[in-house]
């Protein structure tokens, strides 16, 4: 059960502040970014986060449980044809708050809230954590004499092949002082 906040309501009792943040969300959709106090974004974020949450879910369930919520029709459908597929493939954090000051009246602070719509780019998995996670999976066998010649044959190719590069070098740099000595 989610706890209750302590403390005053916004602007109230308990059903002006659940009818402030429903407000507040049908304008965040209808609008995409809004202007509001601090505090109202704060308490704005987890149900605007937790409606697009149903929004990607898509059926009929989903809509009719954000219509209790949100009671704009036209917010509703933007909410499901629009930002639903945009942030699809996102896996929560739909908004972002941004302070920019203090309002002019009476010295609030204000921030802007406003959805996240950009495709989100995966972070490269590091190299050390798939190999920690593959090295446990694979079980351990314990060498045999067959793996032990593997490597004395790797290493008489590795000398070959470096014995190769080495009379390329040698050839190449024969043939620029040649080059050299003839233009002189």
């Amino acid at each position: 059960m989610p706890k209750p906040t302590k403390g005053p309501r916004l602007g109230g009792g308990p059903a002006h502040e659940r009818l402030l943040l429903a407000n507040l969300a049908t304008a965040l959709f209808t609008h995409k970014s809004i202007t509001t106090t601090e505090t109202k974004a704060k308490r704005l974020r987890p149900l605007a986060e937790r409606l697009i949450t149903f929004a990607k879910r898509g059926d009929l369930h989903a809509r009719r449980r954000v219509m209790t919520i949100i009671r704009d029709k036209s917010a509703v459908h933007e909410l499901f044809t629009q930002i639903a597929p945009l942030v699809a493939e996102r896996e929560g954090g739909y908004t972002r708050i941004t302070k920019v000051g203090y309002r002019k009246g009476d010295n609030a602070p204000m921030a802007v809230i406003e959805l996240v719509l950009e495709p989100v780019s995966p972070k490269p998995k590091s190299a050390k954590k798939s190999a920690a996670k593959e090295a446990p999976a694979a079980p351990v066998e314990e060498p045999t004499e067959d793996v032990e010649e593997a490597p004395e044959e790797s290493a008489e190719t590795e000398t070959e092949s470096t014995d190769a590069e080495a009379t390329e070098t040698e050839a190449t740099d024969a043939e620029s002082t040649d080059a050299d000595a003839e233009s002189k």
